[in-house]
């Protein structure tokens, strides 16, 4: 699916991009681009190097070879705090929230620059520190709000269900106003009421301009959500085409012939 207006450059590229432990090849060569405005899905077995890739995106890793664009901008070598200062964010497989501090708290301390971060403009910038505040938790409780989580605020993140953290890892990331977010496993440990939350939330913001990356085995997710959707095997992208496309594919239907996709 394409929102309007989207543009005709990758706002992602990767070029000859791979990565190498020791002898082993997990990501070997890739080109891939992600298109602004779109929902893109990745998808292929276990061990295929898809979350290794996104750690190569993410900054994560660096990569041995191969060269990684955003907006134009070469990514190589940044940490991930700068890929992510750049509005290239990404949640985790498995949700990583601080759980003793509330779901508010957990949302402000993503808000970026805030002047109260140097100890010393506690006491010679009161005010401004004060109103930064007051504008990361007005955001923060707009954010909630997109996410479904606004009645969890005071919560602590420990206390969320998977689902929950799952949005918590989406609504943090939404601090930084990002344009594309990787999404790794969103339906993963997370119950049908919330999943179905969730992907509405995902089709909500990608109408609203962000764009999105998405590792996903629920394939059923990814076929009615996800266009263009991207294959990986072996460390290799071996299609890139519309999920009709993908899903009659003879490759694609050898490797998960039988089974359901993993």
């Amino acid at each position: 699916m394409q929102a309007a207006g989207s543009s005709a450059s990758p706002l992602l590229c990767l070029r000859g991009v791979s990565r190498r432990f020791g002898s082993l090849c997990a990501v070997d060569g890739v080109d891939l681009d992600v298109m602004a405005g779109r929902i893109t899905g990745l998808i292929g077995p276990n061990g295929a190097g898809k979350t290794t890739l996104f750690n190569l995106i993410a900054g994560t890793l660096a990569p041995s070879a191969g060269e990684i664009r955003f907006e134009g901008r070469r990514m190589n070598g940044l940490t991930p705090e700068r890929v992510f200062h750049h509005g290239l964010a990404r949640t985790f497989q498995v949700p990583r929230p601080f759980a003793q501090m509330t779901v508010l708290e957990n949302l402000m301390l993503a808000a970026e620059r805030q002047a109260g971060e140097r100890f010393w403009n506690n006491w010679i910038r009161p005010g401004v520190v004060a109103a930064e505040e007051r504008a990361a938790r007005d955001r923060a409780f707009a954010v909630l709000e997109v996410c479904a989580l606004a009645d969890k605020a005071s919560n602590l993140a420990g206390e969320l269900s998977g689902g929950q953290q799952k949005l918590l890892e989406l609504a943090r990331v939404l601090m930084i106003e990002p344009r594309l977010i990787l999404l790794d496993e969103p339906g993963a440990g997370v119950n049908p009421a919330l999943l179905d939350t969730l992907i509405e939330r995902v089709q909500r913001l990608h109408r609203s301009g962000i764009a999105f990356l998405v590792i996903e085995h629920n394939m059923d997710l990814v076929m009615s959500v996800c266009d263009p959707v991207i294959v990986m095997m072996q460390g290799r992208v071996i299609l890139s085409g519309s999920p009709d496309t993908v899903r009659a594919d003879p490759r694609v239907v050898d490797a998960y012939l039988g089974e359901v996709p993993v």
